[in-house]
């Protein structure tokens, strides 16, 4: 295995990674509350932890991802009491809305993504074991957790219990014990969706949501815990009190927070209604594009949203585009011809697979990997150039480039669809290229320009695509099918 140095924000220190489980990784990230179409804010923390998936996948580990739905919210029954509708066709609607986009983007579905609806019986049973470990106590019909039970409260913030007010989702309530006491249970209101409990009906508080549901799925102690660095506190800090409250174990041993995406050096959020929303931004820039922008600087880094960084993101993945067709096409092609040029070529993909390993493995620096990548487009473009002059392929050179390209642009998340290998004539874009072609070849044969006929031929030859023609009319196949 790798070795993979990783931030985590509780210890403040970046350290080896260990898994709990050797072999093993899980993973939770805390998703979106599905109650509007996702912003550009909303797809950093999933580009940035699909990478790491496919990374620790990439290098050997079984991966357990988890990332939840927070489909019981305010902000959805408030648009459900809006639309006049309820809270479950709100939250499935954008839930799919998600999804949608987050598939333009490459994101690969987690394993389950739970959602608080389907987890009232985890969530209850959490707040009970917490109030007979006196973490909670309950006031009406609601239930809150008593932070000045847990000692290590403050710690991932770096907050102090005073000063933990701003910021929180937290009700008043003057009859709490401390004034930055957070709600476990929130007794029924009118026309709010509710479930029963040992405390009367109603529902669970933000932050226990994620606690009963990591647990649930990963047990008391896993590997990595995520989201965007506006959850650190009061959502993540909560998170650990409550768990560790009622299992007595550490919760997460490390935690990962990407920064924020700014707009003028502005935190992006619905809040401030300075965001662009995913699909939007997907009517003018492509999924690619969009996803390379996104992990272009380092994740814990903010990233500033502009046209012009979006502009030559687009512009980086024609590049890009041209270059794993070019490699596509030379590996096509047969020949052992070892010149000076093609060991540059097989030295450069050494070396680009290893600084690229080497961002990765220094806490998922993918800003630094996308170096790695164009240095190997570099040399695959220059290397192109001298076979275009008539010189021999060298094959063993060649495959190593295509390895090397394909791995880093997999792990990336990137360009998936230049590698398709399914581009038969069944395939209408590919077809109505190759209908195009064919007609001026026909054409030129019909008026006996033979060698440009053969010409034409040949040259799809060249690049695995062969021509017969037969007493019923002119046929092609790529080679090998």
């Amino acid at each position: 295995m790798e070795k993979i140095k990783v931030y985590d924000t509780l210890s403040k220190e970046k350290s080896l990674f260990v898994p709990v489980t050797p072999g093993e990784v899980k993973i939770y990230v805390c998703g979106v509350t599905p109650y509007n179409h996702p912003h550009i804010g909303n797809a950093r923390p999933a580009v940035t932890w699909d990478v790491i998936r496919r990374y620790l996948i990439h290098v050997g580990y079984k991966v357990q991802f988890i990332q939840n739905f927070t489909d019981v919210d305010d902000k959805i029954i408030n648009k459900a009491q809006g639309e006049e509708t309820d809270w479950k066709t709100i939250s499935d609607r954008y839930i799919e809305a998600y999804f949608k986009v987050m598939d333009a983007l490459h994101v690969r579905h987690a394993d389950v993504y739970p959602r608080v609806s389907d987890h009232m019986k985890d969530i209850i049973q959490m707040i009970s074991k917490l109030i007979e470990k006196g973490h909670a106590y309950i006031l009406d019909n609601d239930v809150y957790y008593d932070i000045s039970t847990f000692k290590a409260y403050g710690a991932l913030s770096g907050r102090k219990i005073e000063d933990m007010l701003a910021g929180a989702r937290v009700e008043v309530n003057e009859g709490k014990k401390n004034p930055g006491d957070f709600a476990l249970w929130k007794g029924a209101k009118p026309g709010e969706p509710s479930w029963e409990s040992p405390w009367g009906p109603g529902r669970p508080g933000w932050h226990i949501e994620c606690s009963a549901m990591s647990i649930h799925y990963l047990g008391n102690n896993f590997d990595f815990h995520g989201g965007g660095s506006d959850l650190i506190f009061p959502h993540h800090e909560n998170e650990i009190a409550q768990t560790e409250g009622t299992t007595g174990t550490k919760f997460v041993n490390y935690w990962l927070h990407n920064g924020f995406i700014t707009i003028n050096s502005e935190k992006m959020s619905k809040s401030l209604n300075n965001f662009f929303l995913v699909k939007d931004a997907l009517e003018s820039y492509s999924g690619d594009a969009l996803r390379y922008f996104l992990l272009s600087v380092h994740y814990r880094n903010p990233l500033d949203y502009s046209t012009e960084r979006l502009d030559e993101a687009e512009k980086n993945m024609e590049r890009l585009k041209e270059v794993i067709h070019r490699i596509r096409e030379l590996a096509i092609l047969s020949g052992n011809m070892e010149t000076e040029e093609s060991r540059a070529l097989a030295e450069a993909s050494d070396e680009a697979l290893k600084g690229f390993h080497e961002a990765m493995n220094d806490d998922f620096n993918t800003g630094l990997a996308t170096g790695a990548l164009f240095d190997l487009a570099r040399a695959i473009n220059t290397y192109s150039a001298i076979i275009d002059t008539g010189v021999t392929v060298d094959a063993v050179a060649v495959n190593k480039a295509y390895e090397a390209l394909k791995i880093i642009t997999d792990v990336l998340g990137i360009l998936e669809k230049e590698w398709n290998d399914d581009n038969t004539a069944s395939d209408g874009d590919y077809q109505a290229l190759m209908d195009v072609i064919l007609s001026v070849r026909q054409e030129a044969r019909k008026n006996k320009f033979y060698q440009v006929s053969d010409s034409i031929r040949d040259k799809l030859g060249a690049i695995g695509i062969i021509i017969e023609d037969t007493p019923t009319g002119v046929r092609w196949k790529k080679r090998g099918i």
